[in-house]
């Protein structure tokens, strides 16, 4: 049994979202294929994830004991490494991703937890582990001028290398902005993309 993290990172309402219809539509294929593993969904805007305060700081980089796994901010770096494989699902803002985002890996990136400080440089501790990053874009950002642009799913294999997780899949649709495309038939595509990487995931 594998234990799944589901990061969803949408602000709009329930049912409204491509992101959300994309990775759904995975995780349930995902489900029938692997019906014991148990699956945690973790929505960034429900949890109320925000920016880390000084005192914050001083947890995240101090010493560690058997209660920081009940800390309010330390436990989600907690839940990050005993999971063995990751979906993310979020549309791309601004050319990265959500801020929400950015400060859920600031709550996740704990010396100590999932990466430490060796002699010869930092060394994540999530080894072994898969992760696939579900997106929607505007724009074609994916190849050609615009990928020099795209500084979202890059930053989160980077961040997710860091901590020692090398088996990343990217999953995205794309010109869903762009004047005159069918969108719905973009999504749908995606939908069976995703659905085909689903089964091995």
């Amino acid at each position: 049994m594998h234990k799944v993290l589901y990061i969803k990172v949408n602000a709009k309402p329930e049912g409204t979202s491509r992101t959300f219809q994309i990775s759904d539509s995975f995780l349930e294929v995902y489900k029938k294929y692997n019906p014991k593993d148990k699956i945690t969904t973790l929505d960034l805007y429900k949890e109320g994830i925000r920016e880390l305060t000084a005192q914050d700081i001083q947890d995240v980089f101090g010493p560690k004991t058997e209660e920081s796994k009940n800390h309010p901010i330390l436990k989600y770096a907690y839940q990050f490494l005993e999971s063995d494989k990751y979906i993310f699902a979020e549309p791309m803002w601004n050319l990265s991703v959500p801020a929400i985002l950015k400060s859920y890996i600031d709550y996740i990136c704990v010396t100590g937890i999932t990466f430490k400080y060796t002699e010869t440089g930092p060394v994540g501790l999530c080894s072994d582990k898969k992760a696939v990053n579900i997106t929607t874009r505007g724009g074609i950002y994916s190849q050609g001028p615009g990928s020099d642009y795209e500084m979202g799913d890059r930053y989160l294999r980077t961040i997710l290398g860091f901590l020692g997780i090398q088996d990343y899949t990217t999953i995205s649709a794309e010109s869903l902005d762009v004047v005159g495309k069918d969108v719905a038939a973009l999504v749908q595509s995606t939908i069976e993309i995703a659905s085909e990487k689903a089964k091995n995931f």
